[in-house]
C-alpha cells in the first residue's frame, strides 16, 4: 500500500500541482463570490442534483438518473440566462482584479496606505461623525478601482483631513459620491458605487451605506462610512459592515487591513495623545 502511494506520488508533475491549486483557487472564488449573492441557494441546490444524480446512478435508478440528467441539461442554460447579471459581475472582478492580488505575492508592495494616510481620515472621519456629515471613504487594496475613480473627479492629492471635511461639506458638489484613496492619495471625488444586493439590510441603512457594502461586496477594498443620521461611524470590508465604531477602533481597523505587518506595531493617534497626556 504503501509502495502504491510512493509510486503514484512520483507520477505527480510540477504542473500538476499547479493545475490542481488554480482549480482550488478557482472555486474558492466562485464560492466567495455567490456567497454575497441571491444565488447561494440555487448553487446549493445544484450541489443537492448533482449528489442525488449520482446517487442514482450508483443504485441504478435509470428512470430517475434519466429524469435528472435531463434536468441538469436545461438546468444548466436556464442558470446562464437568468443569472447573467452575476455571472458578468464575477468576470468583471477577476478582470479588475490585479496579478499581485491574484498570486499573493506582493501585497507590501501594492499596498501603499500610509499611516499619515489613515491618521488623516480618522481624524476627518472622528469629526464629520460629530456633526453628523455623510461621508464614504474607499481605500483602495489589491482590486484595481480605476473604473470607479473614472466615474467621479479627479482630485490627486495627498490625504489631508481638512479636504476630506470639504468634500463632504453638505454643500460642497461633490459631497453625495464617494471619495477613493489610492496609493495613499485621495484619487477621486465624487464617485458612483455599486448598491449592494443583498435583501436582509437593516432598513435604517440608506443609500450611503448600502453604497460602501455593494463596493465591499464587489471588490477588495474598505469602505468608511459615517451616518448623516446618527453620526455613526461604519466599516465595510467583504461584504460585512461593521457599525458604531469609535475612532480608536477604526483606526486600529485600518492599520490592521492596509498596512504591511512591520506597521502594524505602531502606536495610534490615541495612544501617542494618551503619552502625552501621562507625561
Amino acid at each position: 500500500m504503501l509502495q502504491a502511494i510512493i509510486n503514484n506520488a512520483r507520477m505527480v508533475k510540477p504542473w500538476d500541482i499547479i493545475d490542481i491549486l488554480l482549480v482550488a483557487f478557482l472555486f474558492y472564488k466562485i464560492m466567495r463570490f455567490l456567497r454575497n449573492t441571491n444565488a447561494q441557494k440555487l448553487f446549493q441546490g445544484l450541489v443537492l442534483l448533482v449528489g442525488a444524480t449520482l446517487l442514482a446512478d450508483v443504485l441504478q435508478l435509470n428512470a430517475i438518473t434519466f429524469l435528472l440528467e435531463s434536468v441538469m441539461q436545461v438546468g444548466i442554460l436556464a442558470l446562464v440566462i437568468i443569472f447573467q447579471p452575476e455571472l458578468r459581475k464575477m468576470l468583471e472582478q477577476f478582470g479588475s482584479q490585479r496579478l499581485s492580488g491574484l498570486l499573493g505575492l506582493l501585497r507590501g508592495q501594492e499596498n501603499k496606505t500610509s499611516d499619515a494616510a489613515i491618521l488623516q481620515t480618522v481624524e476627518a472621519v472622528s469629526a464629520m461623525s460629530w456633526t453628523k456629515t455623510g461621508a464614504l471613504i474607499v481605500f483602495q487594496r489589491n482590486d484595481s478601482l480605476q473604473h470607479i475613480i473614472n466615474t467621479g473627479t479627479t482630485i490627486n492629492a495627498d490625504v489631508n483631513a481638512e479636504l476630506l471635511k470639504n468634500l463632504f461639506f453638505n454643500k460642497a458638489p461633490l459631497h453625495d459620491g464617494a471619495v477613493i484613496i489610492a496609493d495613499g492619495r485621495i484619487a477621486a471625488a465624487g464617485c458612483i458605487l455599486p448598491l449592494s444586493g443583498k435583501q436582509n439590510i437593516s432598513k435604517d441603512l440608506g443609500t450611503r451605506h448600502r453604497a460602501g457594502l455593494g463596493q465591499s461586496e464587489n471588490f477588495d477594498s474598505l469602505s468608511v462610512i459615517v451616518s448623516e443620521e446618527t453620526g455613526g461611524i461604519s466599516l465595510a470590508e467583504g461584504g460585512i459592515l461593521k457599525r458604531h465604531l469609535a475612532p480608536e477602533a477604526l483606526e486600529r481597523l485600518l492599520i490592521a487591513k492596509l498596512l504591511p505587518e512591520e506597521e502594524e506595531q505602531k502606536p495610534t493617534l490615541a495612544d501617542r495623545v494618551r503619552g502625552l497626556i501621562s507625561k
